[in-house]
Formats: structure tokens, sequence, C-alpha cells
């Protein structure tokens, strides 16, 4: 049966079917592919991701006329620029699919590692080995590319992995599920070990997250609302982040030449990620030497400002920050700024504030820099960089499933080793206990 053929009978049979019973097909499916995984070798999974690198090359054709559909259709419905950017392919885009692929094929497979082997005075010898979780369930919105990097790194840790792209990319994430079906094909893995949900009912949502019986973990990407709805609907576990309301902080022995090209990079660069910077906190006594040359550049940039007093009092153009823009993920053009007394104030602001996310400082101060790494609770903290760095690409994990800002498993960009969790292994030899 051609891929092509596959998808129209999937198409068929979710019109016969209800969207429960189609959803605990994909479950059982995914089930089921999830113990063969669990056994797959490193080189089947690595020949299954160069497979489906070589298909994304050869359709990219396909690729960029599906996109094109669905930004047609996303102008058409009123989606503003920074999600049509979210929403985009380019060659570009599509060369960084391909390169994070064989970049996670290179990576180290974390399954069946076994550490912290030691011998226990009974002789037997205690360890841990990491392992797959099992069947993981990803919702998001927009990027398409995030279709790729889910599939690939469930398939790198041992993962089965159930896909619900958003509407807007509907399209674009089923000519890319093609590709991935043909790489999981000649690597001789199971085809649904990467399954992509094919119905825009949002009733399927509300299937996924409560079928514990064939999804371990789900990993929801997307706006505040629809991961608030996922955490508290949700009957299976959930790794997630609601919102990326970063910080940069510039201290008073900050290099001004460095803070101001973080700033401008951490605001700038793409609006609509949740790594960019969305408050702007500046000491006082450097305020009124970086900020003009700040607001001169983003009033270049059309980036909207809003401050405190004391920055509008500084700046013309500056519309007055309310309580509710310090909490905001702006998610485009518009930047909150605060001048404070000094570091500890900054601190303060970020941990009331901030989402946990994403924060920097700037400053040549070491011993002020580790007091802020200690002291700000967020998933990435950041010395003389930019926010833009939180990213899996960036942190060499290959590609991300997305970035956690819980306590709990997983902290921070999603990669390999976030997948997988651990079991005690005890080895023996006719050792028995008499007590």
């Amino acid at each position: 049966m051609s891929i092509e053929f596959s998808f129209l009978v999937n198409k068929f049979e979710i019109n016969k079917m209800t969207v429960k019973e189609y959803m605990i097909q994909v479950g059982q499916q995914a089930r089921a592919a999830s113990r063969e995984l669990a056994r797959a070798s490193t080189q089947d999974k690595n020949a299954a991701l160069i497979a489906m690198a070589n298909a994304l090359d050869l359709a990219r054709p396909q690729l960029l006329a599906e996109n094109a559909k669905d930004l047609e259709n996303g102008k058409n419905n009123g989606l503003d620029a920074a999600l049509l950017d979210r929403l985009a392919l380019t060659e570009a885009r599509i060369d960084g699919m391909i390169e994070g692929l064989r970049q996670v094929a290179g990576l180290l497979d974390p399954v069946g590692e076994i550490t912290d082997m030691a011998y226990r005075p009974s002789g037997i010898q205690i360890g841990k080995m990491r392992v797959p979780l099992g069947v993981v369930g990803i919702i998001y919105e927009s990027r398409p590319n995030v279709t790729i990097d889910a599939a690939s790194l469930c398939l790198k840790s041992g993962n089965a992995t159930i896909l619900r792209g958003g509407s807007e990319a509907y399209y674009s994430n089923q000519a890319i599920a093609k590709a991935v079906v043909e790489g999981l094909k000649v690597a001789g893995l199971p085809e649904h070990a990467v399954q992509v949900i094919n119905t825009t009912d949002r009733a399927a949502v509300g299937e996924l997250i409560t079928m514990p019986d064939y999804v371990d973990v789900i990993v929801p990407r997307g706006g505040k609302g629809l991961i608030e709805r996922i955490s508290n609907d949700a009957r299976v576990p959930v790794i997630k982040h609601l919102d990326g309301n970063c910080h940069t902080y510039i201290d008073d022995e900050a290099d001004i030449e460095k803070a101001i090209k973080i700033a401008v990079n951490a605001k700038t660069r793409r609006y609509g990620v949740c790594n960019a910077m969305e408050s702007l906190l500046v000491h006082k006594d450097v305020a009124q030497t970086v900020l003009p040359q700040l607001a001169d550049i983003y009033a270049e940039k059309g980036v909207e400002l809003v401050g405190c007093e004391a920055t509008q009092a500084l700046l013309s153009n500056v519309g007055a920050a309310t309580e509710e823009d310090w909490y905001t993920e702006f998610m485009g053009p518009k930047l909150s700024i605060k001048i404070v007394d000094g570091m500890d104030a900054a601190i303060e602001h970020i941990n009331k504030y901030g989402s946990h996310h994403s924060d920097a400082i700037v400053s040549q101060n070491y011993s002020k820099t580790r007091i802020f790494m200690t002291e700000v609770d967020s998933s990435s903290v950041m010395v003389n960089a930019s926010t833009a760095f939180a990213d899996g690409f960036e942190y060499g994990l290959g590609a991300e499933i997305g970035i956690s800002t819980d306590k709990i498993h997983a902290r921070g960009p999603v990669g390999l080793n976030g997948l997988t969790s651990q079991k005690y292994v005890v080895l023996g030899d006719g050792h028995t206990r008499d007590n």
C-alpha cells in the first residue's frame, strides 16, 4: 500500500468512526509500536532518522506547496504576522529540520545505559538503567517543524509518539508525516511508531489526554490557554511550561556594548517564540547610558515600549506599564522596561512576575552572576548571553520536544534524556536474602 493511499484510508476510517473510537485505535497502535521500539537497535533507529531526512529533502516541493495552503488559510482566518511566521516553512527551515534529524541520529542513544553501579554488603550490585517512557502524546500549535523535532527525539529515545498539530498547520503536518512514515518503513520499524492525528476535530485532544492505558506522558506546546486546559483536564502526566515571560537584567557593572547587543537580540531575533525577552530590567546607575541607545534601536525595529515611571521620565514615547504587563508574554513587538535599584530588586521582580522559563544577567562581576544563577528560579539562567539560546538545538540536544518549567522529572529543554526514565537493576550470582 502506498503512503498516499494509506492516508486516504485513514481519512475514510475516521469518517466511519467516532473520534473516540479513532483515538483508541491510535492509542492501541502506539502501545504496540512502543514495545517494538523499546528493543530496537540504535542502528535501526538511526537508519530511520537518516531515511526521514532523505525523504524530507526529496519532498521539498510538496512541503512548500502544502504549507502554502496553510499560510493562505491562516491569512484568510486573520492570523497575525507572528503566528504566520511560526507557521511558515522556507527552504532554510526545511534545511533545519533535515539537519535536526541528522544531528539526533548522531547523538548517543541513552536507552539501555546503566549508571551508578555499586556493590552492596550482601554482594549484589545495584545500578540504574535508562529506559523509554513508552508512548508520548504531543499537542502543539502552528510550527510544523515541531512534527520532525518530536518524531526524531521520541524515536531515538525508544518512545512511540502520537502527534496532534494545530489545525492551522494541517496540510504541512500531513506532508511531513509522509516522510516520517517512509523513513520508518525503510528501517523496518513499525509505521505506527509515529502517528500524526488525521483529524482537526478538537475532541481528539480531549481523548488523547485522558487515555492513561495507552499514553504515558503528554507534552503540550502552544499558547497559555491550551496548556492550562490540558494541565487541568489531563489524566496523563504532563511536561509543560505555561508561557515564556523571559527577562534580561542589565547590571551597573555590565559591559554596555555587550548589554545592548544582548537586549536587542533577545527581543527582536524572533517575536513569536517562547525564549524572546518580554521584560528588560536596568540598574538605575546605567539606565541613562543604556536605555536611550536601546530605545532608538527598538524604535527602528517597530517595538512598542511600556515602562515604569522612571523609564517614562527618561524616555519619550514610552507608555505606562500596567501590573498585567509585567506578567505578560507579548509574543510580538512589545517590551516592558523597569529601572531597578540593584540586582536584588531584579531577582525579586523576576521571581515574582516571570514564568520560570529563561532569564539573563549582563554583568562583569563574577560574584553577582553566581548569586543571580543561584537565586533566579528559572529552568535556564544566562550570564552575558541572550535568552534566545534557550533552545534544545543550541544546547546540543539535536532538537527539543519542548521546554519544561516543572521541577519534577525534566526541566528546561527536553531532549533525549528527558524522554527517558530510569529503573533499578540488581545483579547477583545466586544471591538470596536471609533476614
